[in-house]
């Protein structure tokens, strides 16, 4: 098992350098809880008792209705919903700055980006999101999905290209707070 991450992790990420070298395998190696995806585990929890991803997503059984289906819901990428957490009174990391603080109802993304890592991505489908011209909600989803499955250590190999891109998404329910897409990744980049 060993020799097999260490094989599909040598290979790279998905950018245009990954290929040389000789062919690259299509599976993704896996890092970190692969129970739990690496979410916090309210979100996880969060996610695994909404409505909408036990029965509305339950539904979709292949890549492209999933990716259909960031294209029509999917309006920020804040893991709860507007106004749906109370924070008032509490501090530290439970205050809300990280975002986790008291549950709330989890947002459509993070439920999606669930369901993508329950369909358990390959390589050509994840770059089929880092590169999909419809809807660049489709595309951070790509990123988020490789943040919290791939090895630290490969994704500024994954985000390289990418970092210069000018593309808008709004970062916060409710709006307000448009970025552009390379801010975030460069920020992941950086604390990984």
């Amino acid at each position: 098992m060993d020799e097999e991450y260490s094989a599909a992790s040598s290979v790279g990420g998905g950018g245009k350098k990954a290929g040389v070298g000789g062919k690259q395998h299509n599976t993704l190696p896996f890092w970190g809880n692969e129970t739990s995806m690496n979410l916090n585990p309210l979100i996880l929890a969060n996610i695994q008792s909404s409505s909408y991803f036990k029965v509305h997503l339950f539904k979709l059984k292949t890549y492209h209705e999933v990716v259909d289906e960031i294209y029509y819901q999917v309006k920020h990428m804040e893991p709860w919903e507007r106004g749906s957490r109370k924070t008032s009174g509490q501090t530290g990391m439970c205050g809300g700055v990280r975002g986790v603080g008291a549950g709330g109802i989890v947002s459509t993304a993070y439920c999606l980006l669930y369901k993508l890592y329950t369909l358990r991505l390959t390589r050509k489908q994840v770059n089929g999101l880092l590169n999909h011209t419809d809807s660049a909600y489709i595309r951070a989803l790509g990123f988020m999905y490789l943040r919290y499955t791939q090895p630290p250590g490969d994704l500024y190999d994954w985000y390289e290209d990418y970092l210069q891109d000018e593309e808008e998404i709004d970062v916060k329910a409710g709006g307000g707070q448009v970025s552009q897409l390379c801010k975030p990744l460069a920020k992941w980049c950086i604390s990984s």
